[in-house]
């Protein structure tokens, strides 16, 4: 059984002053940018292909990938946008990596920045994070004093800008279109691609977007090699990750590990599921992702493991529900979180979170029939694919899988006329008995 974590982000979050340049720089941090300005742009892309670094906000794109997909030799600037609209249920890595180490977050941007021949970086923060807002404030005015910011960067005759832009608070922003129309001062909701960013990003300018772990990272790759972090992980998914273990588990937290481990595993690291209850289902992405259940404790959490199980990675955000949990209630309160966050742009999205809302609360409360759970598989199979963004998508993943997984359970619901998870009900149901 896997018992080593690979700190690497998080190596130094217990040290007081660990968001400062200074702890920062004493453990070495600079040295990969150093490194980068002696190389060649298209040498640092071709490192990070090598690597074989993904995009760690979801998608799972390759980073260096994305990267070369922007034209050159045109007259129109580059951009590098850092998406840090963390605003998932369940999905909390980015918040303390920004709060604990920020100085990585910014030493990643600068060597990005060279890497595609942009001048101009933003960071999208979710604005009501204050605390992480005040503390970029403080880490980006260090970096301009320290002259890994602004102008002739370390004598290099590179220069870059770096803005912090605050969200408004909404959660269609996190979707990469959505985030660079609200960065142009419009309202956030996602565009029709193609064009992709890459082409016509921000101001309509050749852009990337990426994720803050993704751009944490690459210091990492600079200073000790594509080799090293290919070294860690499996074949297709490489190196390491934040897995965010949350709810009923003894010891949530940050757990940075190999992608391939195992959610076992991270639970025999985190104490396992609280005292005296049973894991029951648990996301393996955020609420976004088709829950998974105790029969999928081995199922490794890389990109290719956990689709085929009939799920996604995701932000790797480990929600962990015990049998106490009433599944119909989880999945209510995800959707209507999605409900409240449609921007409303297309209809499937619009919709068909508000009808699933309705139907999941009566199912809830035992006034549903079986035959709305047929209704709710065809509210969901008209939104998937069909939406204008991955909103919608993704919110049919916790309602489809639920059904999947937990048919009876709903169906007890009916049977009792309520909740059989209710502490007022005279006996309290455990899965086929009463």
């Amino acid at each position: 059984m896997t018992t080593t974590l690979t700190p690497v982000l998080s190596a130094h979050w217990d040290e007081a002053d660990s968001y400062t340049i200074g702890a920062y720089e004493r453990h070495g941090g600079y040295k990969g940018l150093r490194k980068a300005l002696t190389m060649a742009p298209e040498d640092i892309v071709a490192m990070v292909k090598d690597s074989g670094l993904r995009g760690r906000g979801g998608a799972g794109f390759p980073t260096g990938m994305k990267w070369g997909f922007l034209p050159q030799g045109g007259d129109k600037p580059h951009y590098l946008v850092v998406n840090a609209d963390e605003s998932e249920p369940g999905t909390c890595k980015d918040i303390p990596l920004m709060l604990a180490n920020p100085q990585s977050l910014i030493e990643g941007i600068v060597i990005s920045s060279f890497a595609i021949k942009a001048n101009h970086a933003f960071i999208y923060v979710r604005g009501e994070v204050l605390h992480v807002v005040r503390r970029l404030q403080q880490a980006i005015g260090e970096a301009y004093d320290k002259g890994f910011l602004g102008a002739d960067i370390l004598g290099s005759g590179y220069n870059l800008e770096l803005t912090l832009h605050c969200g408004a608070g909404a959660y269609i922003c996190g979707e990469e279109t959505a985030l660079l129309d609200s960065l142009e001062g419009y309202r956030g909701q996602p565009r029709l691609k193609p064009p992709f960013p890459a082409v016509a990003g921000l101001y309509a300018c050749p852009t990337v977007v990426n994720n803050v772990e993704s751009i944490a990272s690459v210091p990492s790759i600079l200073t000790n090699g594509a080799g090293w972090f290919s070294g860690m992980g499996t074949e297709k998914s490489k190196g390491f990750g934040f897995f965010s273990l949350s709810g009923h588990v003894t010891k949530p937290g940050q757990y940075e590990a190999p992608l391939g481990i195992t959610l076992r595993e991270l639970l025999d690291m985190a104490g396992g599921v609280r005292a005296g209850h049973e894991l029951k289902f648990w996301t393996p992405g955020g609420s976004s992702t088709p829950i998974f259940t105790a029969e999928h404790l081995d199922v490794p959490l890389d990109f290719e493991s956990v689709g085929a199980a009939g799920s996604m990675l995701g932000t790797r955000a480990l929600q962990i529900f015990d049998d106490t949990t009433c599944v119909i209630r989880a999945v209510l309160r995800w959707i209507e979180f999605y409900e409240h966050e449609s921007c409303g742009k297309c209809t499937p999205c619009r919709e068909g979170n508000f009808w699933m809302a309705q139907i999941l609360e009566r199912l809830e409360h035992g006034n549903g029939t079986e035959a709305e759970l047929d209704k709710l598989l065809d509210i969901c199979d008209n939104i998937l694919g069909r939406s204008f963004c991955a909103l919608g998508d993704g919110a049919t993943s916790p309602v489809t899988s639920s059904i999947q997984y937990f048919r009876d359970e709903y169906i007890e619901h009916f049977r009792r006329g309520g909740c059989p998870f209710d502490p007022a009900a005279s006996t309290v149901w455990a899965g086929g008995k009463a």
